[in-house]
């Protein structure tokens, strides 16, 4: 049995592994090749292509660097024609990702998504293709299943593989040491673009809290620490962690967030958090027309209301970002972490990885 599997960034990656390791259960005799990154190395996936240093974030980037990015897309085809898997699994990552489903659809290969593109943000144009040109989805959001199921697109619900990835952590003894003030995280993203866009604001924010708080960043594996001195320079009072954001996350007592999975993750910890997002100009202008959602972080998303506050854009301040941080480390800390356990109860219970393999074994078993 051969699956060809794509992850574009870190968590596809990491969510394409714990989906894989579940799968191997099933299906012994697995054969696995593709796209991705470290985590599904470590399942033994055939890696035919690394991603890393293909995140670009907004439009213009995409554009700048489309080139590259069709190259890429063409080498994956050849790839793919050559090693004849019975089936791909595309995971997230849907400009790169559609497209190579169409090209195996009219190559006669089933086509399965995991993790949805987030379409139900968008225009809804992008779901055509998914109609044409995918053969199951399963989604780890509980109203992206109505979603697709009204657009007639055959879907499934297994659940957010975060909790599963989450628990694994909770239960291993990672530590991330000690400090002597109660932490506030500083979560910036993992592309350089948006870390450049984010960290400055943040940092300037969070100092007026450095005496009675010890400010940490949450550095990423994709980035390295010399990439965060010269941000630091004017600020010998904050540490920089690599690669423990869940490490830190587990002692954080507040966190500014970079837009992204990582507003769930801080909310699944159980860490008040503020949102934070800014794009160039273009792309946001761009995005604002396009999108047509009321949140942009996921905590709200689920809760269909604004629990965490998002200071998106010219409202990412210092000035606003201190004054929110005053207000989440103090009376805005328990109403938000009292609505944290609902974003839980929706989310329901973890099992997502094995749930997703089990419908996709007796898909490929068919």
């Amino acid at each position: 049995m051969k699956l060809y599997v794509i992850a574009g960034e870190s968590s596809g990656d990491l969510h394409a592994a714990g989906l894989i390791r579940e799968l191997r259960r099933r299906i012994p005799d697995l054969q696995v090749r593709g796209m991705g990154g470290k985590q599904l190395m470590a399942e033994g996936v055939d890696i035919s292509q690394d991603y890393s240093g293909l995140n670009f974030m907004g439009f213009i980037e995409v554009v700048k660097n489309l080139p590259i990015i069709l190259r890429l897309i063409k080498h994956i085809k050849t790839d793919i024609l050559r090693w004849k898997p019975d089936a791909i699994l595309l995971v997230d990552y849907p400009g790169f990702n559609l497209r190579v489903a169409e090209f195996c659809k009219k190559n006669g290969i089933r086509v399965f998504y995991y993790i949805s593109p987030q379409l139900w943000a968008w225009k809804e144009n992008r779901v055509k293709k998914v109609k044409k040109y995918v053969d199951e989805m399963l989604v780890i959001l509980p109203f992206e299943e109505a979603f697709y199921a009204r657009h007639d697109i055959r879907v499934h619900y297994v659940g957010h593989p975060l909790l599963d990835a989450i628990q694994r952590f909770k239960n291993s003894e990672t530590s991330i040491g000690y400090f002597d003030k109660p932490v506030i995280a500083l979560l910036p993203g993992s592309r350089r673009g948006e870390v450049t866009a984010m960290l400055p604001t943040m940092l300037e924010a969070a100092t007026a809290f450095k005496h009675q708080y010890q400010i940490v960043i949450a550095g990423a594996p994709s980035l390295p620490s010399s990439f965060y001195h010269p941000f630091l320079k004017d600020y010998p009072h904050v540490k920089l962690v690599e690669n423990q954001t869940y490490s830190l996350l587990r002692i954080a007592h507040a966190a500014l967030v970079t837009s992204g999975t990582a507003t769930l993750e801080t909310a699944l910890f159980n860490v008040p958090q503020i949102v934070c997002y800014k794009g160039s100009r273009i792309s946001y202008e761009i995005a604002k027309r396009l999108i047509k959602v009321n949140y942009i972080s996921l905590v709200n998303l689920i809760l269909d209301k604004p629990v965490v506050k998002e200071l998106i854009q010219h409202e990412l301040t210092a000035k606003n970002l201190q004054q929110e941080l005053e207000y989440i480390l103090r009376e805005g800390r328990e109403p938000m972490l009292h609505e944290y356990e609902s974003l839980r109860r929706i989310l329901g219970e973890s099992g997502a990885s094995s749930r997703a393999a089990e419908t996709l074994a007796s898909f490929m078993h068919h």
